[in-house]
């Protein structure tokens, strides 16, 4: 409660259920009856016994000690196990999170329907608009409204319901204005249930008020976001899978032929020798180090496949390690699971040993893993875990992890291989570098180490359409590092599609090219030469904005604050931000309305803030917030808006890879009466964290005078990066500028655009790490 009023309510429609652990009859005759007593009530045990004797056992029983699904069978030796729990959200009529689902960014009612399912699962070719599980867990809802914003974190690990009902659901706005004309005093109100198959309740709630402290309220629970090394940020080229190494050097040469850059490279499972993971096949890949060594060249990177089901062969080092230290997961029976995945008949790693995941992340050392070296990194998939052969394609609810039934920890498996990965790459540099690791399957606190991507999606519109409601989603539950497949994973894309899903990826955290086995290459420069210029100009603005995306992931880490986020978050008091999802934030000062629908000819993007004005980032042109805009748009247009009052970090000279451009000069675009941060640092180390190796700088705009001061006075960092040029957008023409920097003033060139009232100033030349001020005269 706040004051009298009541923010949420447990319990309050009387839906709090516990399943108690029971002994089966069977289990029961054998036992000491001091133990039944304590395991079971006595008023339990007449019931049953009354049922025994009036015969009604096996109909009653059925489903409690055991469960089918298809020809599976799943014992159940505690019986049920379920626990649940209602909580009520009067006032609230907007909630979000629970990812991972492939639908709107808002949650829907799940009244009459299936409930919002959370059960980490390979999914193929999964629906959308759909409550069904997916990869990925994250048990924390927000609710929000123009008061508050709070959350739910109930921690379970296990197959978890969510059901969501609502007073106010399917009542037109019509409807609503009628009952506030007739004075009706019905109060929204969100009801949400949650139901595990088995654990305990352990939930936690946060309170806000503003959604920037339920961000960091979650954070001090959960972690925040890795900070990625800066090149995680650039682009990623992939496929299953490039052939050999012949293929991946044509495909690198490619790049630079057709001049757009990229940073990594990316080898599917068909790289090893016969799906032995930590291996290369030896006839396409018989000289890893060298293809290594070729990219490290380029200052660019390569990330490998490694799953988490190994292949049962006794010729195979790591088979052979991981059973004779007994650090595979079991089966019921206590036998070592096994089940079918892609190298046939495999055994199942159990990572929630800290032994296995310490064996497992000394495999990534430089002597273990044959063949790699400090540009390789990985891509944790099949972690959910995926078992070809398994109920719902998955593993047995009655494996066993020690004492522990699968059922118990199914969501967690997936966060602990990709916790076990991300340590064994920290571990071989000797704890000095950043770790990449990208997971399919998640739950809360994955976010702690690396990325995800939003699974096999399909080369379809509204695959396209929903990248970005999935994102958000997961944005608003501490995963801020979420990308989709561009072009789609399955089925081959038109080159319209193609094209705008570069520039929708282009502004979205984690930026992959990804297709199937089975589609035909689709590398940049293979739709002809206009549609390469098309999708070459969008890379190149990713990373001409590198700087900023960079110094947002740094804050992320701070202070959980998601990079990629629904206008609400900035705008928590506008309602007309509560449902958008088709646009979306990075930062709090770029605004991106990527066009997703097919023959578009424009777009109504909405601008927020009724006090803010927004400037186009490609015409300068200047529109007031509060507004509908509709935006004229041809295949070469992507709507991005910066926010006036902002600065923008911008590297606008272009190169073959994020690394080369890292003593590259500055632009900063900015509008009057500004705040903003440069934040630079070596891009790949901790040395940011353990020695304080960084610059972090305020600049501020006012009175005419641009200033850069230190936010880190104790810090120690220096750059060769220095500051090429100033524009400043809806700004007067000055009679002179000058900089002032170590005592003394210096005249700086400028040239003023009248029809767009723009202001740039040429060549400053003052270092980016520096204490300068730029007057304006």
């Amino acid at each position: 409660m706040e004051g009298p009023e009541v923010l949420l309510s447990l319990n309050s429609r009387g839906l709090l259920a516990f399943e108690h652990l029971r002994l089966h009859k069977d289990t029961q005759a054998q036992a000491d009856g001091a133990e039944v007593k304590e395991s079971v009530d006595g008023d339990q045990q007449q019931d049953e016994g009354k049922k025994d004797e009036d015969g009604e056992s096996e109909k009653e029983e059925d489903g409690l000690w055991e469960e089918t699904f298809k020809s599976h069978t799943d014992t159940k030796p505690n019986g049920p196990t379920s626990i649940s729990l209602d909580f009520s959200l009067p006032g609230v009529e907007h909630v979000y999170g629970i990812p991972e689902h492939a639908d709107d960014l808002k949650l829907k009612t799940t009244d009459g329907g299936d409930p919002y399912r959370l059960y980490n699962l390979d999914v193929f070719q999964y629906e959308l608009y759909n409550p069904m599980a997916l990869y990925g867990s994250i048990p924390v809802m927000l609710a929000h409204n123009t008061q508050r914003t709070m959350g739910i974190f109930w921690l379970n690990a296990a197959e978890t319901w969510v059901d969501i009902s609502s007073n106010t659901a399917g009542k037109t706005v019509f409807g609503k204005m009628l009952d506030f004309v007739q004075g009706s005093s019905e109060k929204p109100q969100t009801d949400v249930r949650w139901i595990s198959e088995s654990g305990i309740i352990d939930v936690f709630i946060m309170l806000g008020p503003k959604p920037s402290k339920v961000f960091s309220q979650y954070a001090s629970l959960t972690g925040t976001q890795s900070f990625p090394p800066l090149a995680s940020l650039g682009y990623h080229q992939c496929r299953w899978n490039y052939n050999d190494q012949e293929d991946v050097k044509s495909v690198d040469q490619g790049f630079d032929q057709h001049d757009i850059p990229y940073d990594f490279i990316w080898l599917d499972i068909e790289h090893a020798d016969g799906k032995r993971y930590f291996t290369w096949d030896p006839h396409k890949f018989p000289q890893p180090k060298e293809m290594l060594q070729g990219l490290m060249d380029k200052r660019r990177k390569m990330v490998s496949i490694v799953d988490p089901h190994i292949r049962v062969d006794s010729g195979y080092k790591i088979h052979n390690e991981i059973t004779s230290k007994d650090f595979y997961v079991k089966n019921k029976d206590g036998k070592n699971y096994e089940g079918w995945c892609w190298p046939g008949n495999s055994g199942y790693p159990d990572f929630t040993k800290p032994e296995m995941r310490a064996w497992w992340a000394s495999m990534f050392a430089y002597d273990q893993y044959e063949g790699s070296m400090e540009n390789l990194f990985t891509w944790n998939d099949m972690n959910e875990p995926s078992v070809f052969n398994g109920p719902e394609v998955t593993m047995h609810k009655d494996a066993l992890h020690g004492k522990w039934e699968h059922r118990d920890i199914h969501n967690i498996y997936g966060l602990y291989v990709q916790m076990a990965t991300a340590e064994g790459q920290i571990q071989r540099s000797g704890g000095v570098e950043r770790p990449f690791v990208l997971t399919r399957a998640f739950f809360a606190g994955s976010q702690r180490y690396g990325a995800v991507w939003t699974g096999d999606n399909a080369a379809e519109w509204d695959h396209l359409k929903i990248s970005i409601p999935m994102c958000l989603s997961l944005g608003l539950v501490g995963v801020s590092f979420c990308g989709a497949d561009v072009g789609g994973f399955f089925k081959n894309p038109s080159t319209e599609l193609l094209v705008r899903w570069y520039q929708t990826g282009a502004y979205q955290p984690f930026f992959r090219a990804h297709a199937h086995l089975d589609t035909t290459r689709r590398e940049p420069w293979l739709f002809g030469p206009e549609n390469t210029a098309l999708i070459r100009e969008v890379i190149r603005q990713r990373y001409a904005l590198l700087p900023y995306w960079y110094q947002l992931f740094y804050q992320a880490h701070k202070t959980g604050m998601p990079v990629m986020r629904p206008l609400w978050v900035d705008y928590p008091k506008d309602t007309a931000t509560f449902t958008i999802d088709d646009e979306f934030l990075i930062g709090s000062d770029l605004l991106v309305h990527p066009v997703t629908e097919e023959g578009s000819r424009g777009v109504t993007a909405y601008l927020p803030g009724a006090e803010e004005v927004w400037y186009d980032v490609h015409t300068f042109q200047k529109h007031n917030g509060a507004q509908n805009l509709y935006i004229p748009v041809t295949l070469s247009s992507i709507p991005v808006f910066q926010r006036g009052g902002s600065i923008i970090p911008r590297k606008d000279r272009v190169r073959r890879s994020s690394t080369c451009m890292e003593n590259d000069p500055y632009t900063l675009y900015l509008t009057n009466k500004t705040n903003g941060e440069l934040y630079i640092d070596d891009g790949h180390s901790f040395n940011y964290d353990t020695k304080k190796e960084f610059i972090h700088r305020s600049l501020t705009f006012a009175n005419n005078a641009l200033t850069s001061s230190n936010l880190c006075p104790d810090c120690n960092f220096l750059t060769s990066s220095w500051i090429e040029k100033v524009l400043i957008l809806g700004a007067s023409k000055p009679s002179k500028v000058l900089l002032k920097m170590d005592g003394k003033e210096t005249p700086v060139d400028f040239e003023f655009d009248t029809s767009m009232s723009v202001l740039t100033l040429r060549k400053p030349g003052m270092n980016a790490g520096a204490d300068w001020t730029l007057l304006l005269q």
